[in-house]
């Protein structure tokens, strides 16, 4: 009787695929005809999907008897059943033993294979035209083998796609680049016979028993072989992909380029004792000889100049753009649309009532509005914005922008480009990582990439069209980069000094997965000093021999500041560095493989394996502006650099929401909840200087039992004198099971310089458990007593929008402007229910007992004085008109009239800014209608 072997080319191909996890699982389907059978490599099963459509049925004869037999060993035979044949069993995702008679797979030799790919590199590098290279690739061992059509007919693959010439060269780098494995069972059976990628007995013998099952399933007489489907559309986008990185790393020599500098990378990683960085391993001109503690430049210390950097970068703010990276993939911030399930990027996150990116526009617009005011002068920066692929990361981001029609700055102020993805690659040898057939694994290369990409992408022609010396840049997860003047000071000292490029900077907290800036000291060649300030990233801390863990007082971690990643840059300098043709242009290259990757390969199961990709750092472009001295002197140097750094209060530079909080975590570092924690300690520090009553006290000893009497027993005047005033914010682990003590959400165009919103605000007190929200600029709080929720909201917060010639709504700052006033008023309510486990506090998502709102629309005005205001109210105000509040004989008191046809576009009263000095001063116009 005949038996019979089924086995798919999917399975062939799957089987013989590297193995990048330590236990492998695989079942052989034989067919049977009862449910009765015998397991295939015993103790050793793996599991697929077989295609019956693709299935190949073989008689069992004396031949392939003896090929199994002398392939398995006795303990692993390979039994077939001698049954009639009907079907292949499916049997999908199922976890069995590990493979323990395979023996290790010897070490991969980086350095014979960086040799080889630099000589065909090198080769290439002489090649004018595209032919000439083709002619190069030809002639490369793998190459040829890969394209013989005798032995593997991918070639017909190709002449059915009809790929043209550049994208068949694409293919031909990933062959020669060692990533045959990347297009399907063509690369995975090259890889075994011929590349030795096969590292053991039984590996090598599926491998030839793979290429002989292709030698009978050839039966087209050489015919053209086209992709259907999926796969067609896979190799598409695969052949984009490889486009974008050939283009993109050109300077480093396109893919060929791309895959010697990982493996350079992962080699200089796997070598004990290694000190050195990647700049220093590039560098012919340099040796690092040590690295320094930095100078900075205190803002919270040495306060006259602070106030004056900032009115400098108030002043400057006309030469300044600004420059965001919004291309990462934000993973562990675990982001996803709750409708469709959409991964979505971080800038897309609900923070406070809003998307990151939008808190982000606003910050810029306080500091134009603060412009407007002081000079009379309308200033729209220009925003450069940086996306990528991931998550659908540009299309995302042009959507929010088209839908909140480019928020009143009109389309030509924002210039979206979107940076290339790069393959994701194991650190045991550097091999792409694949999710499936044509599919490889691929990752944003970092912000460092900005400077290049945005030459590539003509933004600094675009910026210095528009007028433009100078930048900022800041990342969307760092919800309190403009709070105060660490942004303004870093621009105004950059611009008027004409540094090349400025770090904000503050203490770092002990073991955080961040940077450090340091001075760096370097020798040259020809025995002259180069110093500069710089940054090493948290990854490479053990190469300067920094400890990562948490420091002691004297350790060398603890002397350095952080690296917040906001920068200031000058355009001609960075333009000059990312136009090189050189790896100057991609600052900072590294491969952090200290995190797992983790996919979902084409069988669903999530697999993790060791590895990373090629990353860039912006803030490592400052290695290209060292100044040279004749003479070791860094102790001298403070003030003669081309870079420097501001340091301020931590919480005044960096506070991210990059990663979500897990279940009944304790800690807060990098989460919307640590992050919003630190916003309520900044309003803290804000009104208190205000004469705000806000002792402090311990908000979870207070606030449950308080609660449960406001609801029950006491009477409103009662609870004004029993509740305790503001707390401020204690450390983050007081907060692991509650809300915070508070929450106090100020528009940032109340300022943004603390000086300033701190003239808008004097005496008073707010309790414990209350809620403040003012979304309203010209704003007076004078003796203001909260007990409960208040809420301000305005349409026109620093202006209204006019229609410019295209038919664009343009904002125009202080045109308009919504007003509110409160003088001698008690707040009295319930406000938010602190109980309820609906709460979201970072995403200002609350259930409220009762709250006082005030809605302003248009040009509307809001005025109460000397009035307590009870209970639930709402108070919407149309626009044109005035709503004044004042106690009544029985009650409220509440009037509206219109305002003055004079008076509509300036109200009623205003704000006058004056600088005096070094500080700004406020004074409050009052207005006549005639």
């Amino acid at each position: 009787m005949l038996q019979h072997l089924v086995l798919s080319p999917s399975f062939v191909q799957r089987f013989t695929t590297k193995t990048h996890t330590s236990h492998t699982k695989v079942q052989l389907c034989a067919s049977m005809a009862r449910a009765n059978t015998t397991p295939v490599l015993k103790n050793n099963l793996f599991t697929l999907n077989s295609k019956p459509s693709n299935s190949l049925f073989f008689s069992h004869n004396k031949s392939l008897s003896a090929f199994s037999s002398s392939i398995f060993s006795s303990a692993t035979q390979l039994h077939l059943h001698s049954k009639p044949s009907y079907s292949c069993i499916r049997i999908t995702r199922v976890s069995t033993a590990p493979v323990e008679y395979a023996p290790p797979a010897p070490e991969f030799n980086f350095q014979n294979e960086i040799a080889r790919l630099k000589s065909l590199k090198s080769k290439l590098d002489d090649c004018k035209t595209l032919k000439e290279k083709m002619n190069v690739m030809e002639s490369d061992s793998r190459v040829k083998s890969f394209f013989d059509s005798r032995r593997n007919h991918f070639a017909r693959v190709v002449e059915g796609e009809n790929l043209n010439e550049n994208e068949f060269y694409l293919l031909n780098c990933v062959v020669a680049a060692g990533q045959g494995h990347v297009l399907g069972e063509f690369g995975r059976k090259l890889e075994g016979a011929e590349f030795d990628s096969a590292r053991n007995s039984v590996k090598g013998a599926l491998y030839a028993l793979a290429e002989m099952i292709e030698t009978w399933d050839v039966s087209d007489g050489g015919k053209r072989v086209e992709l259907k489907g999926e796969e067609k559309r896979a190799l598409r986008s695969l052949l984009k992909t490889l486009g974008e990185v050939e283009q993109f790393y050109d300077c480093l020599g396109g893919i060929i380029g791309y895959q010697i500098t990982v493996l350079e990378l992962l080699a200089q990683s796997t070598s004990e004792g290694q000190t050195i960085n990647w700049f220093e391993q590039k560098s012919s001109k340099y040796q690092i000889i040590d690295i320094h503690p930095p100078n900075v430049l205190d803002l919270s210390e040495d306060v006259e100049y602070a106030s004056q950097a900032a009115i400098w970068g108030i002043e400057g703010l006309p030469d300044l753009g600004e420059i965001c990276p919004l291309g990462g993939s934000a993973d562990r911030l675990g982001l996803v649309d709750p409708e469709t399930g959409e991964c979505l990027p971080a800038a897309m996150l609900p923070y406070c009532g809003r998307t990151l990116l939008e808190g982000l526009i606003r910050d810029l617009q306080a500091r134009e509005f603060l412009y407007f005011k002081l000079y009379g002068k309308q200033c729209i920066t220009p925003v450069a914005i940086m996306t990528s692929s991931a998550k659908n990361n540009h299309w995302h981001i042009t959507s929010l922008c088209e839908r909140l029609e480019w928020f009143g700055r009109g389309r030509s102020r924002f210039l979206l480009f979107e940076q290339p993805l790069v393959p994701a690659v194991s650190a045991e040898d550097g091999e792409w990582v694949v999710t499936r057939p044509y599919v490889p694994l691929c990752k944003p290369g970092g912000h460092g990439v900005i400077w290049k990409l945005a030459y590539d992408k003509g933004v600094f022609k675009w910026f210095h069209d528009h007028g433009r010396k100078g930048a900022t840049v800041r990342q969307v997860s760092n919800v309190v980069a403009a709070t105060d003047m660490t942004l303004l000071a870093l621009a105004g000292i950059g611009l008027r000094h004409r540094k090349k490029l400025g770090f904000a900077s503050c203490q770092r907290n002990p073991g955080a997965t961040e940077g450090i800036n340091v001075l760096l000291e370097k020798k040259n060649l020809d025995g002259k000093w180069a110093y500069g300030l710089s940054c090493i990233e948290y990854t490479e801390f053990d190469k300067f021999g920094i400890t990562v863990g948490p420091p002691s007082p004297n350790s060398l971690q603890a002397e350095f500041p952080a690296n917040t990643n906001i920068l200031y840059v000058d355009l001609p300098s960075a333009e000059l560095i990312a136009s090189s043709k050189d790896a100057r242009s991609l600052p900072g290259m590294v491969l952090n493989v200290k995190k797992p990757i983790t996919f979902v390969d084409e069988f669903g199961m999530k697999q993790s394996i060791s590895g990373g990709r090629l990353e860039c750092t912006m803030q490592n472009i400052a290695d290209n502006f060292t100044n040279m001295y004749p003479s070791r002197l860094y102790k001298d140097v403070k003030d003669e650099l081309d870079t420097f750094i501001v340091y301020n209060e931590r919480r005044k530079v960096t506070s991210s929401a990059k990663k979500k909080r897990k279940h009944a975590d304790k800690s807060f570092h990098q989460t919307p909840d640590g992050s919003l924690l630190d916003i309520m300690r900044n309003a803290y520090d804000l009104l208190s200087h205000c004469g705000i009553k806000m002792p402090k006290v311990n908000y979870n000893s207070v606030s449950i039992s308080f609660q449960k009497f406001k609801r029950n027993w006491l009477s409103f005047e009662a609870l004004f004198h029993v509740h305790p005033p503001i707390s401020q914010v204690e450390g983050n682990e007081k907060y692991v099971n509650s809300g915070p003590p508070y929450l106090i959400l100020l528009h940032p165009a109340l300022g943004p310089l603390w000086e300033v919103t701190r003239q808008k605000f004097h005496g008073g007190s707010i309790s414990t458990g209350s809620e403040l929200q003012i979304e309203i600029s010209e704003f007076l709080w004078r003796d203001v007593q909260l007990d409960g929720s208040l809420i301000i909201l305005a349409e026109n917060v620093i202006g209204s929008t006019i229609n410019d010639e295209r038919g664009e709504p343009i904002l125009q700052y202080g045109r308009r402007c919504a007003r509110c006033k409160l003088q001698n008023v008690r707040v009295l309510n319930d406000g938010i229910n602190w109980n309820s486990r609906d709460n979201l506090y970072w995403k200002h998502d609350v259930q409220r007992f009762e709250a006082l709102k005030v809605i302003l629309h248009g040009n509307a005005e809001f005025e109460a004085t000397n009035v307590v205001i009870q209970g639930n109210h709402v108070f919407e105000v149309p626009d044109g008109y005035t709503l004044k509040i004042t106690a009544g004989n029985s009650g409220l008191d509440v009037q509206m009239k219109p305002i003055g046809k004079e008076l509509m576009d300036s109200g009623t009263w205003f704000w006058n800014y004056k600088i005096r000095g070094q500080r700004i001063q406020l004074s409050l116009n009052e207005l006549l209608e005639n």
